[in-house]
């Protein structure tokens, strides 16, 4: 997992091939304009979705889940959101198999640590990181981009 400012993402384009056209999309894009769904960037390989005025959840509601084929670069473009952590290899309570499909497993396990994000912060979770998002008080505006492992 990684925490940063927005403006910052082009200081990881290092750790994968496509980070620098993610970091190159999110530099110009503008986040008080989104619109809720799928924003197309390079077809499978980088997407986008936009959750405009998302309701948060309270801790205990949010599940941990992970990803197999995709890294999560999650933005928060208006509010304050709480994500939950684990390390994916401790939780040992996955809530079935991972849908291949979606690409998501879910876990019952409860999150490590938490940390709170506000409007042009952004986390990038990798495939081993369980991340429970949502979490909070009130609504959140976001966009999640994915980016192919």
């Amino acid at each position: 997992m990684i925490v940063d400012e927005l403006k910052n993402l082009a200081r990881y384009v290092a750790l994968n091939p496509l980070f620098a056209d993610a970091a190159e999309y999110l530099s110009g894009l503008d986040l008080s304009a989104l619109s809720d769904g799928r924003l197309e960037v390079d077809g499978e390989r980088i997407f986008a979705s936009a959750m405009v005025d998302r309701a948060l959840k309270q801790p205990a509601d949010a599940a941990l889940e992970a990803h197999d084929r995709y890294i999560d670069i999650q933005v928060v473009a208006r509010g304050v959101e709480t994500f939950g952590w684990s390390d994916r290899a401790a939780c040992v309570q996955p809530r079935g198999a991972m849908d291949e499909a979606r690409d998501i497993l879910f876990f019952d396990d409860r999150p490590a640590n938490h940390i709170s994000l506000s409007a042009g912060q952004a986390v990038i979770f990798f495939p081993w990181d369980a991340h429970a998002p949502l979490i909070g008080e009130g609504t959140v505006t976001k966009l999640v981009v994915k980016v192919m492992v």
